[in-house]
């Protein structure tokens, strides 16, 4: 029951987030309606883009929440500006996360989401082991390894790539992410 909780506080503390944050988007996307509805089509454009940067950054936080804890006596540092660059990439939002361990070594854990370079890596990892890349399976799905990389597709929509020097560790990093509720993530 206690890991139930400790999985369960993370995604209750980004739901509250959210549900703050509705009340401003709400907020803003009527007042995008009355500019509108005054004339105003450029501040209504304004309303619109914050609200939808406000959408954005809900996205991203609730994405962000799938990344791994650390293993104990590891640390971890949330990269805070790893979706600032997703507008240059086709859009879509990204969480990432360095890891290390107390012998020295790093891993990174980056997920992309909803984003047209998703689509592209896509054929790569299916077709992993046609390209002649090793693959194997963390619960019910399959990931490239290649290299000090580890990569995986989540619902067709969601990259996710470990990064390090052990594929033990990349995939001990991978089994703590519940893939499952990742699916359903931003629905």
């Amino acid at each position: 029951m206690t890991r139930t909780l400790l999985f369960a506080l993370p995604a209750s503390l980004a739901l509250l987030a959210a549900l703050a944050s509705a009340d401003e988007i709400a907020d803003t996307l009527q007042s995008a309606i009355d500019a509108y509805q005054e004339g105003d089509v450029q501040y209504a454009l304004e309303e619109l883009d914050y609200a939808r940067s406000k959408l954005l950054e809900m996205k991203t936080d609730a994405l962000g929440a799938f990344l791994p804890e650390a293993p104990e006596g590891w640390t971890r540092e949330v990269d805070t500006m790893a979706n600032a660059a997703m507008a240059m990439m086709g859009g879509g939002v990204a969480a990432e996360a360095e890891y290390s361990s107390p012998e020295g070594e790093h891993y990174t854990v980056q997920m992309f989401a909803d984003n047209p370079m998703v689509a592209s890596m896509s054929a790569m990892i299916l077709n992993a082991g046609a390209m002649g890349l090793k693959t194997e399976r963390i619960g019910r799905q399959k990931f490239a390894l290649q290299d000090s990389q580890t990569m995986g597709l989540i619902a067709n929509r969601i990259l996710l790539q470990v990064e390090g020097p052990e594929a033990g560790t990349r995939k001990m990093l991978l089994e703590a992410m519940d893939f499952d509720a990742m699916a359903n993530f931003g629905g």
